[in-house]
């Protein structure tokens, strides 16, 4: 599929970038850019091990859903809408590798929700973010409501939802919105480093880290450790386990193999 709204580059071994790209929109989600990145996630590049997705241009990551095309929709129409997104951000969420949002600029509404689907955001200093929906009379619809309150907890999430603010990067760095803020010019460097270091790891052993800490969302506590010990378990029928403790025994830097 030839994409209008995505670009996508592999600068490293095993390491991705998608790009969106929708400048006079601010890369702002509409229907369209959702149904590429749909695409984009059922059909992953053979051999990637870790995904950074960033907003194009240095003013925004991604402003948010597309408001001229949500104006004129009716209750049913938001319903489909909102559902083809959050099924959009779930398929992200569950990729089997990393994915590392390097949010350069807005990230508001949706493109907040976006950042919040992936395992690790990052941030440009001029980085801005909120869910500011109640200022147009809606609620987040793409599970920006679920997932916010899971990362930074549900009283200061509601307090960003209530009030549609926007904070700045270094708030978003003290609640735990962020893991680091760079300056604008080192994001992506650092992005790429950071995934870099992802997939010189053991790719079956992160993705099954990924599956139990994802499944923390919604398991209790017995279900999730008998899920780690299962995942744990299964790391033993592996190459790359026999490969990475037999390195770590001579001394020697391990060579994964996927398999």
């Amino acid at each position: 599929m030839d994409y209008r709204f995505l670009k996508y580059n592999s600068p490293a071994q095993a390491v991705g970038v998608l790009t969106i790209s929708h400048l006079p929109a601010l890369n702002a989600l509409s229907k369209e850019i959702l149904e590429e990145l749909d695409h984009f996630v059922a059909n992953l590049p053979e051999g990637l091990k870790a995904l950074v997705i960033t907003g194009d241009g240095p003013k925004s990551f991604v402003a948010g859903a597309d408001i001229s095309q949500m104006a004129g929709f009716n209750e049913e129409q938001g319903l489909e809408f909102g559902r083809f997104g959050a099924k959009v951000f779930r398929a992200i969420e569950e990729l089997p590798v990393p994915v590392i949002a390097a949010i350069n600029g807005f990230a508001l509404g949706g493109g907040c929700e976006l950042a919040c689907a992936c395992d690790i955001r990052i941030a440009s200093s001029n980085a801005r973010f909120g869910q500011p929906e109640v200022n147009l009379g809606i609620i987040p619809g793409f599970s920006g409501t679920y997932r916010l309150a899971k990362l930074i907890g549900q009283g200061y999430a509601k307090e960003l939802v209530y009030t549609g603010r926007m904070i700045k990067a270094d708030e978003a760095l003290r609640v735990g919105l962020v893991n680091h803020v760079y300056e604008p010019e080192a994001l992506m460097d650092e992005a790429l480093k950071l995934a870099a270091d992802i997939a010189s790891s053991a790719p079956i052993a992160v993705c099954y880290a990924k599956a139990c800490i994802n499944a923390n969302y919604d398991l209790d506590k017995s279900d999730a450790l008998e899920l780690e010990s299962q995942m744990f378990g299964r790391c033993f029928s592996t190459e790359d386990q026999k490969n990475g403790m037999q390195a770590f025994l001579e001394k020697k830097t391990p060579e994964f193999k996927n398999k």
